[in-house]
């Protein structure tokens, strides 16, 4: 057994938790909206057609901000055809995933969707095939109250009262060769500086967020960020970051340590937009907007979901539909430790994606809905992480790693709620084979006691949730917690994400 050590002082603080970090996504992909959040032939669908049994998830999941409606499909989307009567809509051919949208989903029955599950929209406008006049046709539609043609659209429509969207994505993954209307670092930003302008002219408080690289690993990365940033810094809040992992050829030592490549893919944009403010002398601060992450089999997409053919064209097919298993929730709560750990740059974040694709949430057309092994540390940290992010000294062993170098065997955060008085440590056990002893010291934080411990792992980290068993992986009680003169001790099996709080 191999043990570690970490050390709270409440005196020092990362940052506050914005809630928005706690964001998910859907797109209009796959069985994410049909058959996903939408299927009005089910026993369980309400009055507009929506499954019940999802809403409930969704509210479980404790989703803040939900991005829509998308990602690749917003580049070539003409959001006008998913308002008005539905059968007056047009069905069009969607080319980010070759299949055929119908356009029964549209704003105005996502924003009810989104009222019914207590969430905020984050809304993406195309720049892929469209720009400016686009983007402000859209936004007089859903944030005027009326006299104008597009606002007394909406209220002809059936909502008099605007949805008042605050954070606007400025196109997707503008710098990605897959994406219809890819372009230059250079002419996206510009684009963009025009578009985040004329927005502003209508609702100058808006928030928008600017195309950073669609991964760490594009051979542009860091000289778009700074390109678009030069171009754009005066009239955007955010710039966003997207990132995917999966055990690349069974390499689940480097998987499982994710998070490394996350805190140095954060360290390098905040690096380059700080850089950028010094040059301009700028007295304000660009955040990062996390929008995109999850572990994705994205080899599995390109080898086997992939739609091709000209004469194929599926509504809602079932694609990027990954089954998660215990290693792959396991990184996802360590990806949730980074996000925590950058708290004060990181204000925004969107889990990718919520229903059905690479997602915490399945559904069966007329079956049941289920939680994946990834929806347990989703929502105990969005239920737990309040307060601020604590800057906790960790000492831990490292091992080795093909990816990443060497990496510390444990992985941690802890957050504070000084309202209600509750200290939270998330932890992970990266060993594949030890179970590690570690000793918490807590006495900064006066007289505690342990209110809560709770555990994800498995003897089979390839356990699952399926159709067929969909409870099989849970969260446990950890009873190996014990606090005395301050310090908390703790096992921690192998492969493990663990949530432990103290008030």
């Amino acid at each position: 057994m191999i043990s570690a050590h970490l050390t709270i002082d409440p005196h020092f603080v990362v940052g506050p938790i914005n809630r928005r970090l706690f964001g998910s996504f859907v797109e209009h992909l796959g069985r994410a909206v049909y058959e996903g959040i939408y299927e009005p032939g089910h026993a369980d669908a309400d009055e507009h057609g929506f499954r019940r049994d999802v809403i409930e998830l969704v509210r479980e999941l404790g989703v803040s901000t939900i991005r829509y409606p998308g990602g690749n499909f917003v580049s070539g989307y003409r959001w006008e055809d998913g308002v008005g009567p539905r059968a007056e809509r047009p069905r069009r051919l969607e080319l980010a995933w070759h299949s055929t949208e119908p356009n029964e989903i549209g704003l105005d029955e996502f924003a009810t969707w989104l009222d019914k599950v207590g969430s905020e929209m984050m809304y993406a406008v195309n720049l892929g095939t469209r720009g400016v006049e686009e983007a402000l046709d859209v936004l007089e539609y859903a944030n005027l109250n009326s006299g104008t043609a597009l606002s007394d659209l909406r209220i002809a429509h059936g909502t008099p009262q605007p949805y008042n969207i605050r954070m606007w994505c400025l196109g997707n993954e503008m710098d990605g060769p897959w994406q219809l209307g890819h372009s230059t670092a250079q002419s996206y930003a510009e684009l963009a500086s025009k578009t985040a302008r004329a927005m502003r002219q209508i609702d100058p408080d808006l928030e928008l967020v600017v195309c950073g690289s669609s991964s760490g690993q594009m051979p542009t990365f860091g000289a778009w960020e700074r390109t678009v940033l030069e171009e754009t810094y005066d009239a955007i809040d955010y710039i966003s970051c997207h990132a995917y992992y999966e055990p690349l050829n069974g390499d689940f030592k480097s998987f499982l340590a994710s998070a490394v490549d996350m805190d140095r893919f954060i360290d390098k944009v905040v690096a380059i937009a700080d850089g950028v403010k010094a040059v301009r002398g700028s007295d304000k601060t660009i955040n990062i907007s996390f929008d995109e992450w999850n572990v994705w089999y994205l080899s599995r997409y390109r080898e086997v979901d992939r739609v091709s053919g000209v004469d194929s064209w599926p509504v809602a097919p079932r694609i990027c539909e990954d089954t998660y298993s215990v290693a792959d929730a396991v990184v996802v709560g360590s990806l949730l430790i980074s996000l925590l750990r950058h708290a004060d740059r990181v204000t925004a974040a969107s889990l990718a994606q919520l229903v059905n694709v690479i997602a915490p949430i399945m559904t069966e057309p007329g079956g049941p809905a289920w939680r994946q092994t990834t929806f347990y540390p989703f929502a105990v940290t969005s239920r737990l992480a309040r307060g601020v992010t604590l800057d906790v000294t960790l000492d831990s062993p490292s091992y080795d790693t093909d990816r990443f170098g060497s990496v510390p065997v444990i992985d941690a955060v802890a957050t504070r709620d000084e309202a209600t008085g509750q200290t939270t440590v998330f932890v992970v056990n990266r060993s594949m084979e030890e179970e590690v002893t570690i000793d918490i010291d807590v006495r900064q934080l006066g007289s505690v006691a342990l209110q809560e411990v709770q555990s994800l792992h498995d003897d089979d980290i390839h356990a699952a949730n399926t159709l067929e068993h969909p409870d099989r992986v849970g969260l446990r009680g950890n009873q190996s917690a014990i606090l005395a003169d301050g310090m908390v001790t703790l096992q921690l099996p192998p492969v493990s994400w663990t949530a432990l709080t103290l008030g």
